[in-house]
């Protein structure tokens, strides 16, 4: 596993390394074009593989005045840290938006956006 995306500024952000380099071995493998399945299976095995201990497709809560109001589901939670998988040609400012409010409605403190559509792998971190 690589350190170069462990930047001590960030938090959790070994953790976020280990994820994201996860997610570069599964972007580098398959490359751009497959739909978003694909690399969710691929990135658990790649997370397992790291020795890390994944939850796929998890239900979160959405709160809203201190009532839950409904559920979502989310990708992956990985110890602290939620990540929201696409597989499009390039994030929009609403798939940002989204994916925060996922990590607000959870409780989550931080959160990752990943996109595999793209030629180079886009990697957002999220903190709430």
């Amino acid at each position: 596993m690589s350190d170069t995306y462990n930047d001590p500024r960030f938090p959790s952000s070994d953790l976020t390394s280990k994820i994201i380099a996860a997610a570069l071995a599964v972007h580098r493998g398959l490359g751009p074009g497959y739909e978003e399945v694909i690399y969710q299976r691929s990135l658990e095995m790649e997370l397992l593989a790291a020795g890390l201990d994944p939850s796929r497709e998890v239900w979160i809560d959405v709160h809203y005045r201190n009532e839950v109001v409904g559920r979502k589901r989310v990708d992956f939670v990985v110890g602290e840290v939620m990540v929201e998988i696409k597989a499009l040609n390039q994030l929009e400012p609403v798939h940002f938006v989204q994916a925060l409010s996922y990590l607000k409605a959870s409780g989550f403190k931080v959160g990752l956006l990943l996109n595999f559509g793209a030629v180079k792998l886009e990697i957002k971190r999220l903190a709430n």
